[in-house]
């Protein structure tokens, strides 16, 4: 696959610099919370997003080639996969897998074969 799954894609409208945090994150089927922490690296960029009591409280990492469009007016952050595909993708800890290349690997992969 030639796209980078840690990139935005350039239809999503994001521009560099603009504070997520806070932004609502919706799944092809419904919210899955709010962004907590986001980074504009080049080639590995990503949200991480407080999914409250959907899944108990967890946080979940997403790529930024997830990112399907932003809406800055309305604060929210469209993605292209499933509740369930964001549910089942591998486990994440922030104090553990945040800068983990073995992690963005996997978890590159995963969405990267799981598209809605």
């Amino acid at each position: 696959m030639s796209e980078n799954i840690w990139g935005y894609p350039q239809t999503a409208g994001h521009i560099a610099g603009v504070d997520l945090v806070g932004y609502k994150v919706e799944a092809l089927d419904g919210s899955i919370g709010k962004v907590d922490k986001h980074s504009d690296d080049i080639g590995s960029a990503y949200l991480v997003v407080d999914t409250g009591i959907w899944i108990f409280g967890k946080q979940v990492l997403l790529p930024a080639g997830t990112v399907s469009r932003i809406d800055t007016d309305g604060e929210t952050i469209h993605v292209d996969r499933t509740k369930a595909q964001i549910k089942d993708a591998p486990e994440f800890d922030k104090e553990e897998h945040l800068g983990d290349l073995g992690y963005h690997q996997q978890l590159g992969g995963y969405y990267g074969s799981h598209r809605a």
